[in-house]
């Protein structure tokens, strides 16, 4: 319902977007890598204080932000992920460091912020995180008992059915590699220690040279149960499947356990999908012409 979301409110989330695709443009065709380009990116939304992820992410049931973010190299396919931190001013960042300074993919909680502390990660306290608004839909959310989405009508604040989602980012560099990132606060009065499809490889992210970059955004225990990511590079892997016939196929595995979100992809040759099934999603995105377009809804 465009009626939900101000001129000035959409003006400022595409005047943002605008800015932030532009930017990555601008390192992509002065040779930077696509895994550089994605996380400076994700970055970049991490902190814009609208966006569910970073600066701005929502809370859990104790009012307290947890932040997931993953991040993957389609040149080797290698892959790091947080989840459950709360200091990490840039939790995509501080995957990028798990892939590239341990042995492992995924850190969580304790295990990822001893981490932050040893590599001097930017970290804040608490308060950096939360704003006003957030901590009023946690109030709501908790007052009815349920856990939500953060544009889900339950809100009665000011632009209650705005996509200010989980964020992500896919890029195809100059020299056809591919990379994804994404990152999130995860869902609006969720238990403690909930960790959705973000910082799962395979679910909320993938990358591989040879087919697709994926990121996606949406209710994320059911793009778990559907490996989604993975599942777009599977179909156009093993089935022939060109990116939007694998996205949509894919993104209908979703639809049909009662899932609702939308994914970002990239494919080895460039081509580009971003389909949802919710009411509008958030997107940017720049081809070969090198010119910006930003949408909300169908436009």
């Amino acid at each position: 319902d465009r009626r939900s979301l101000t001129p000035a409110r959409e003006a400022e989330f595409r005047a943002a977007l605008a800015r932030i695709a532009a930017a990555a443009w601008a390192r992509l065709t002065a040779g930077a890598p696509a895994l550089d380009v994605v996380e400076s990116a994700v970055r970049d939304l991490e902190d814009f204080p609208l966006f569910n992820a970073g600066r701005g992410a929502v809370l859990n049931a104790d009012g307290v932000v947890e932040m997931d973010a993953s991040i993957m190299d389609g040149r080797t396919r290698r892959g790091g992920a947080v989840a459950a931190v709360r200091t990490a001013m840039h939790p995509v960042s501080l995957a990028r460091a798990v892939m590239e300074r341990t042995e492992h993919v995924l850190l969580v909680g304790e295990g990822a912020e001893r981490l932050a502390g040893t590599i001097g990660a930017e970290r804040a306290p608490q308060p950096y995180f939360i704003t006003a608004e957030r901590a009023e839909q946690q109030r709501l959310a908790a007052r009815q008992g349920k856990v939500t989405l953060d544009h889900d009508p339950l809100f009665n604040v000011p632009d209650p059915k705005d996509k200010r989602g989980t964020v992500g980012a896919v890029a195809r560099d100059a020299n056809g590699h591919l990379a994804a990132a994404t990152s999130t606060g995860g869902m609006t009065n969720k238990h403690p220690g909930r960790v959705g499809d973000t910082p799962i490889v395979g679910a909320g992210t993938w990358a591989e040279d040879t087919t697709c970059a994926v990121s996606a955004t949406g209710h994320g225990e059911y793009f778990l149960l559907s490996s989604l990511a993975h599942d777009v590079h599977a179909r156009m892997a093993y089935g022939g499947a060109a990116l939007d016939a694998a996205c949509a196929g894919a993104l209908g595995r979703v639809g049909e356990l009662g899932g609702t979100g939308g994914l970002i992809a990239i494919d080895r040759d460039g081509a580009i999908a971003m389909p949802y099934n919710s009411e509008g999603m958030y997107r940017a995105r720049v081809g070969e012409d090198g010119v910006v377009r930003v949408a909300i809804y169908s436009d």
